[in-house]
């Protein structure tokens, strides 16, 4: 647990930036339905036979129910809904090139670099941490903070979905030990790539998005609207029943990369039964540590994965049903973005609180992993 420095450390800036392109769960559900009745045919013989089981078919409406999600931003459209290659067809660049998931930051970057009011040269920390990075050095951060013009240094981070809250966790406490004076913060959820499109169960599950937030000391703040950190908190335990294996070890096993067990796949009623009382215990410990109750909360920015999940943990905590404005969701439009999902919610809903509005950002996801910041605005 951190609790606040002498010196308050703030939220004084973030953006959230989108591709341009978006695929609706009719459109998601034509292709995989196509393919499935395709992959059918094919293998009706062993069907029969009971050695291969029949792909289920697929509905807009099951993928509603079952998420909320009406759709999600992609970064390349081209080939994720091809039934002959279901994955997005992404062009190669050369290395001397900015990367795609640089540029997915960079954009998000200077959105929030506007809304804190700052330049590049006042920023002396990055920090790029989501759940994966397209490559394993040099760091996304570092060719980030090259694009941008930023002296200092950057690393990066890699916490699944938990990935944003962690990274402010750490961005807090630099700024509070005065390692750093203020960190920019970047969460480039290029999720599309590790989307088995061929599995009625996950296909729908993720989108693309690029988030970002500024660190700093209150003294600095020069935005219209800031939040003070009053404290963080975060916690891990192991689990199996959310993973994604893909890595370089890969090449030494004689495994196929790109095989289904490397792509994402979860055990979604376990993470469902397990995260949910989990989370609800790490936010009431946490707001209990600032004595503060679930009902002291304006707002509630929690990680948006699954609208059931976030029904049921703030049903836990209030005791009823939290309203749209206390607990906001994003994920009809953006789908499930990693760790960039309780950041939009943020960004996209909290301008409009009074001074003194006391709420809280809240992630969840493998590992399992739980990060929160409990903030109040200025």
């Amino acid at each position: 647990m951190n609790h606040a420095a002498n010196q308050s450390v703030v939220i004084s800036g973030a953006g959230v930036w989108n591709p341009a392109h978006t695929i609706t769960n009719e459109e998601l559900v034509d292709s995989y339905n196509a393919y499935a009745t395709k992959m059918n045919a094919e293998n009706a013989p062993a069907i029969a036979a009971g050695e291969r089981t029949e792909m289920p078919m697929s509905s807009a409406d099951f993928i509603y129910k079952a998420s909320g999600i009406k759709q999600r931003y992609i970064y390349v459209k081209d080939g994720a809904l091809d039934i002959n290659r279901m994955r997005p067809r992404i062009p190669q660049r050369a290395e001397d090139e900015l990367s795609h998931q640089a540029e997915f930051a960079v954009n998000a970057a200077k959105i929030a670099l506007d809304d804190a009011n700052k330049l590049a040269s006042d920023i002396d920390a990055v920090i790029v941490s989501c759940a994966y990075t397209e490559r394993s050095y040099p760091a996304i951060a570092i060719e980030v903070q090259a694009a941008l013009g930023i002296d200092g240094f950057g690393f990066d981070m890699l916490v699944a979905c938990s990935a944003a809250t962690f990274a402010m966790q750490r961005a807090y406490e630099m700024v509070s030990a005065g390692t750093a004076s203020c960190v920019l913060v970047i969460n480039p959820e290029l999720t599309s790539p590790q989307v088995n499109y061929k599995d009625r169960d996950s296909h729908f599950i993720f989108g693309d998005v690029s988030t970002a937030v500024i660190i700093e000391k209150a003294d600095t703040c020069r935005s219209e609207q800031s939040y003070e950190i009053l404290s963080t908190k975060a916690v891990t335990k192991f689990s199996n029943n959310i993973r994604s294996n893909f890595g370089y070890v890969s090449h030494a096993l004689d495994d196929d990369p790109f095989g289904v067990h490397n792509l994402f796949h979860q055990n979604g009623r376990g993470v469902f039964k397990e995260v949910c009382p989990m989370a609800a215990k790490h936010i009431e410990d946490h707001l209990a540590s600032l004595d503060y109750t679930p009902n002291d909360l304006t707002r509630w920015w929690l990680h948006q994965a699954n609208i059931n999940m976030n029904l049921l943990i703030s049903k836990r905590l209030l005791g009823r049903d939290a309203t749209k404005e206390e607990a906001p969701i994003v994920l009809d439009e953006y789908a499930n973005t990693a760790s960039a999902g309780s950041i939009i919610a943020f960004i996209k809903y909290n301008k409009d609180l009074p001074s003194g509005s006391v709420g809280v950002i809240c992630s969840f996801g493998a590992g399992y992993s739980i990060g929160s910041l409990v903030i109040r605005k200025r």
